[in-house]
């Protein structure tokens, strides 16, 4: 950790503008999708090199399974393509990654893939990359919920027992911090059931920048601009 990130750990962000840089240059979406993948490698390396200890990126949602079914085909091959090749480098790198999400929507050789890189880099310490896939906030705290309901059904907890530790204990976030800043770019200024339990006392920062165009450079300043805030958790 540098003086830069001195008081940031994680960082959470949401990869939005792929489609929208694909179609100002009268390109396929597929090739914003693309470009989008080279930067999220970009900007692992970078957080990685800044300290940051927890890196979390949206990668693709519940409600992106209603898109376009050839759409949501190519994203599903550049995924094999990434999880196969792409995250080498990462891996190579000391990163341990991780899965968020709703695995049981997938095919069975994309998940596959992801437990064998969850094994391949669990002991990897220099920064954990956590890539929320096929994920829903909302989805993950009803299944929260229902966990905790079985275990008040067994016996094995009583209703005073659960709590704001023991609910965030089975979140699929257990072993991380909870996010210090949220970065969504492209411009939109809304959550899009992201990590809505975990992002309750973060920092909000909203780029215009599309995510092919997001660079270090901007991650950076964004981080100074973290950095010029005080956080008071409700305090005062």
């Amino acid at each position: 950790m540098n003086d830069k990130t001195k008081k940031l750990q994680h960082i959470a962000i949401i990869m939005d503008g792929n489609g929208r840089w694909a179609k100002k240059r009268g390109l396929p979406r597929s090739a914003g999708h693309k470009k989008g993948a080279e930067t999220l490698k970009e900007i692992v390396r970078a957080a990685g090199d800044m300290g940051i200890k927890y890196l979390t990126l949206y990668a693709f949602s519940t409600e992106n399974w209603q898109r376009d079914p050839e759409e949501v085909k190519g994203l599903m091959g550049l995924l094999r393509e990434y999880l196969k090749s792409e995250l080498k480098e990462i891996q190579e790198n000391g990163v341990k990654i991780i899965f968020i999400g709703e695995r049981n929507m997938l095919a069975p050789d994309i998940v596959e893939q992801m437990y064998k890189i969850e094994k391949d880099t669990s002991g990897n310490d220099k920064m954990t990359l956590c890539i929320a896939l096929s994920y829903g906030s909302r989805q993950e705290i009803i299944t929260t919920v229902q966990k905790i309901s079985l275990l008040a059904k067994k016996g094995d907890i009583s209703v005073n027992d659960i709590d704001i530790k023991m609910f965030s204990d089975m979140l699929y976030t257990k072993d991380m911090p909870d996010p210090d800043l949220l970065i969504r770019t492209s411009g939109e200024q809304r959550l899009s059931n992201y990590l809505l339990w975990q992002l309750a006392y973060s920092e909000f920062f909203f780029s215009p920048t599309l995510w092919p165009d997001f660079s270090k450079e901007e991650l950076s300043t964004i981080i100074e601009n973290f950095n010029s805030r005080e956080r008071r958790y409700g305090k005062n």
